[in-house]
C-alpha cells in the first residue's frame, strides 16, 4: 500500500512540476494553453481508470465536475475576501466554502447535463461579479519560483495518491470530490498574493475561472464515454478535449486583445516603419 502510494505521488508530482517548468519556458501562447490542461485530474483518472469499473470512474467524474462548480465558489470567495483579509486566511475562507459547496452539488440529481447547466449558471455569476468588482489588471510579470512549483507538485501527488488509492475505497463521490480540489489555485493565490499583493492574487485567480472550462470538458468527456470504449481511450479523449477548450479560449482571449487594443498596436507598428525607414 505504501509503494503504491508513493509511486502515485512522485509521479504526479513530476507531471505537475513538469508542465509548470514547460509553461514558463515555452512563452504564453504555448504555455497558455498547456497551463489550462489537466495536470491534476489527468494524473488521477490515468490511475483510476486501470484500477476501477466503469461505473466507478462515471460517479467519480460526475463528481469531479460537481468539485469544478465548487472551485468557481472557492475562486469567488477568494476574489471576495483577499483584498481585506492575508492569503492563508482568505485560501482558508475559500476552502471552508469549497468543502460543504463540493459534497452538496454531488447530492445534485440529474446527472451531468444538470451539472453541466449548474457550472454554467455559477460561472456566469462569477463573470458579473469580476466586472462589477473591475478589478485592476497590475503590470506584473508573476512568475512562479520553484518553491511554489514544488509545492503544488507534492500537494497535487499527496491528493491524487489519497484518492485513487485511499479515498477510493469509500466510493466514487468521495475519489472524485477529492481530485477535484483547486491545488493549483490555492497554491497560486497563496504565492502571488504573498509576493505580488492581494490585487496580483485576484485578477489571477479571477482570469482562472473561464479557464476551469478545459477542466469541465476533461470530467464531462470521461463521464460520458467511459462505458463505451476502453480505458486508455476514454483518458485520450478526455486529454485532447481538454487541449481542444484551452485552444480555443486562448484564440479567443488573443481575438478580445486584438480587437480592444488592435489600434494601439497598428499605431505603434506605424510609428516604428516610420523611425525606420
Amino acid at each position: 500500500m505504501l509503494t503504491i502510494l508513493l509511486t502515485k505521488l512522485i509521479a504526479t508530482a513530476l507531471v505537475v512540476i513538469g508542465v509548470s517548468v514547460a509553461v514558463a519556458k515555452l512563452g504564453p501562447r504555448l504555455g497558455g494553453i498547456i497551463a489550462g490542461t489537466p495536470i491534476i485530474l489527468g494524473p488521477g483518472y490515468f490511475f483510476m481508470l486501470q484500477e476501477w469499473p466503469a461505473a466507478f470512474i462515471r460517479d467519480a467524474a460526475l463528481a469531479t465536475l460537481h468539485a469544478l462548480i465548487a472551485t468557481l465558489l472557492f475562486s469567488i470567495s477568494f476574489v471576495l475576501t483577499a483584498g481585506r483579509l492575508g492569503a492563508l486566511a482568505s485560501l482558508g475562507v475559500a476552502t471552508l466554502v469549497w468543502i460543504p459547496a463540493a459534497y452538496l452539488f454531488s447530492l445534485t440529481p440529474g446527472g451531468v447535463a444538470v451539472a453541466v447547466v449548474i457550472y454554467a449558471g455559477v460561472l456566469l455569476a462569477a463573470e458579473v461579479i469580476k466586472r462589477a468588482l473591475a478589478l485592476k489588471q497590475p503590470n506584473v510579470a508573476a512568475v512562479s519560483g520553484w518553491y511554489d512549483v514544488v509545492l503544488r507538485g507534492l500537494l497535487g501527488g499527496l491528493l491524487v495518491a489519497v484518492a485513487t488509492t485511499l479515498a477510493a475505497r469509500s466510493g466514487p463521490m468521495l475519489s472524485g470530490i477529492l481530485v477535484g480540489f483547486p491545488v493549483g489555485l490555492f497554491t497560486i493565490g497563496w504565492a502571488l498574493q504573498d509576493r505580488y499583493g492581494p490585487d496580483v492574487a485576484r485578477a489571477t485567480v479571477a482570469a482562472a475561472q473561464q479557464g476551469m472550462l478545459s477542466l469541465v470538458a476533461f470530467a464531462v468527456v470521461t463521464a460520458v464515454v467511459v462505458s463505451h470504449v476502453p480505458p486508455m481511450v476514454t483518458f485520450v479523449f478526455a486529454l485532447l478535449a481538454s487541449v481542444a477548450v484551452s485552444g480555443l479560449l486562448f484564440m479567443v482571449s488573443q481575438w478580445r486583445f486584438r480587437r480592444t487594443y488592435g489600434h494601439l498596436l497598428d499605431y505603434s507598428t506605424k510609428n516604428k516603419e516610420k523611425s525606420h525607414p
